[in-house]
């Protein structure tokens, strides 16, 4: 029995998978934005938080994981921080940033796209139990998650 190719997803499921595979490896903050109108080099920015360098490269091998197995497609590039405090898949048409929260903080991605749109990860992804810190939360609109 031959193996028949998988189809590749479209650029915005890729970014649904990213956003997915980032919330099984507890990734906050997640923010998928579209950004094509704005910067004409991709289509989709998926923006997520890890607490640590460990959970950077844990949320970084389960998406590329994702990406290969659902979507079809591998990064055409891989970038790291020396210090390891941020990451970086590029897929051409999907770019994911998994930064620490103060490396986050620092370069405020999603704000320099502000008039992007960001996509309801609730409506498309399933993703109903996002956690968001108060910066975020105030961007898009909703509460904080609460105080551990």
């Amino acid at each position: 029995m031959t193996e028949t190719k998988r189809e590749q997803a479209s650029p915005r499921e890729c970014a649904i998978i990213a956003a997915q595979a980032a919330d099984e490896k507890k990734a906050t903050d997640i923010v998928v934005q579209e950004v094509r109108e704005l910067i004409g080099v991709t289509d989709y920015f998926v923006i997520v938080t890890a607490a640590n360098n460990r959970q950077v490269d844990a949320i970084i091998d389960e998406i590329e994981e994702q990406m290969r197995v659902r979507g079809g497609v591998k990064p055409l590039h891989r970038e790291e921080s020396a210090d390891g405090s941020w990451s970086l898949l590029d897929y051409g048409a999907v770019v994911v940033h998994v930064f620490q929260p103060e490396t986050r903080e620092y370069y405020r991605l999603e704000t320099l796209w502000n008039d992007a749109p960001v996509m309801d990860l609730a409506a498309e992804a399933g993703l109903t139990e996002l956690r968001y810190s108060d910066r975020i939360a105030g961007l898009l609109g909703r509460e904080a998650a609460p105080a551990e």
